[in-house]
């Protein structure tokens, strides 16, 4: 019985083989626009934070074992306030050590004034010489220049233990914690970052070939727009203030700081800087869906009418209106291209023009135009031929 299914199995096997012929592929519905030049102002959008004008690394003066941090992240503080405070035990040793070279160096001042006073005496009347007297003169200055040095000495000491308090100078908000009790810092040692109330800045970063444009934006009032995320309602007027002189050397971009003066929005905030490009004339819009990539390279599909094929044709996007992309180079006006079911198409298939349910095969319409007012590739889609 298995011998005589064995030839049964083998005849469909065999006849496929015999009949080589490919499979031609399906004519396919496709929708399609036939494209027409027009104006556009394109517009860029960036990804910013939030940060203060001004960022200080407050650090103590002198270094010494971190006792006591009395500010956290996010606390609000005033000019003056304590923030942290370390050791001053040896401060203070130091102090005291000043304070009793000062009583030392006034008590040899006092003596050798009074020794001055005697001298002089002595020499008008003959008894010691001019040199004697000049001698008692010199030690005279020098007792006083060492009282003085004392002096000074004791001031840089009170100064080193009112280091050991670290104090802010302007008001503000910690925005990072960099030491905590128990460390032992050396003088200049970061502790607590303080962002100063004032002024905000947008910061963001924008590619190499887009640095031009933002530098000749640089101290134009209201340059920029800025929207915060989550909140499409306002939008903050913002000037350009800063440009970097060189690309980071990891993203290859370049950072760029806006002036958005006194918000209300908070540090750290994620806004979106808004940038009008000048308005180009003669360019091609299509819906996002009609555009795919072929080769690494951007890439429609053309209908030749006459025909009824398709055929892939590369394009340059220059960007993005909306959900319309920007054609730079690649198409002509008057071309159709598909809109939808690109990635089904294969080079030279037979395509048809898609009928909308209800409307009369025997009568198809013929492809609808891409103006520059279409607001979404929705819409582009609505407008096809049928």
């Amino acid at each position: 019985m298995r011998h005589l299914l064995l030839p049964l199995f083998l005849v469909p096997w065999l006849l496929a083989c015999k009949d080589g012929a490919p499979v031609a592929d399906p004519v396919r519905a496709v929708r399609s626009i036939t494209v027409q030049a027009g104006t556009t102002a394109l517009q860029h959008e960036y990804a910013a934070e939030v940060r203060a004008r001004v960022e200080s690394r407050l650090a103590f003066r002198v270094g010494g074992k971190l006792v006591q941090r009395r500010v956290n992240v996010g606390d609000l503080v005033k000019a003056g306030q304590p923030l942290a405070q370390i050791d001053a035990g040896d401060l203070k040793l130091g102090q005291d050590a000043a304070r009793a070279a000062v009583n030392a160096a006034q008590a040899q001042l006092a003596l050798s004034e009074a020794e001055f006073r005697r001298y002089k005496d002595l020499r008008e009347q003959g008894f010691i010489s001019g040199l004697e007297f000049e001698r008692r003169e010199t030690a005279l200055k020098a007792a006083r220049s060492q009282a003085e040095q004392a002096a000074a000495q004791a001031g840089v000491q009170a100064n080193q233990a009112g280091y050991a308090v670290l104090v802010a100078d302007v008001p503000g908000i910690v925005t990072a914690v960099d030491a905590e009790p128990g460390a032992v810092l050396a003088a200049g040692t970061p502790v607590l970052r303080l962002a100063h109330d004032g002024p905000r800045d947008a910061v963001f970063s924008v590619p190499e070939d887009r640095a031009a444009a933002l530098r000749a934006l640089l101290g134009k009032p209201g340059a920029l727009r800025l929207r915060a995320w989550g909140d499409d309602r306002a939008l903050l007027a913002a000037t350009v203030r800063e440009v970097a002189a060189a690309a980071d050397p990891m993203t290859r971009t370049f950072l760029i700081k806006a002036d958005i003066g006194a918000t209300a929005l908070r540090l750290g905030q994620t806004a979106t800087v808004l940038v009008d490009a000048p308005t180009v004339p003669g360019v091609i819009k299509l819906p996002l869906a009609a555009v795919f990539e072929q080769g690494g390279q951007s890439t429609v599909w053309l209908v030749d009418p006459a025909t009824m094929t398709v055929r892939p044709q590369p394009i340059a996007v220059a960007g993005a209106d909306g959900n319309l992309v920007v054609v730079a180079g690649g198409l002509a006006p008057g071309q159709v291209v598909v809109t939808a079911g690109v990635h089904a198409l294969t080079p030279g298939q037979q395509v048809r023009w898609y009928l909308e349910p209800g409307v009369a095969p025997s009568a198809p319409a013929a492809p609808a135009a891409v103006r520059s007012a279409v607001p979404s590739a929705a819409a582009a889609s609505k407008a096809a031929s049928r």
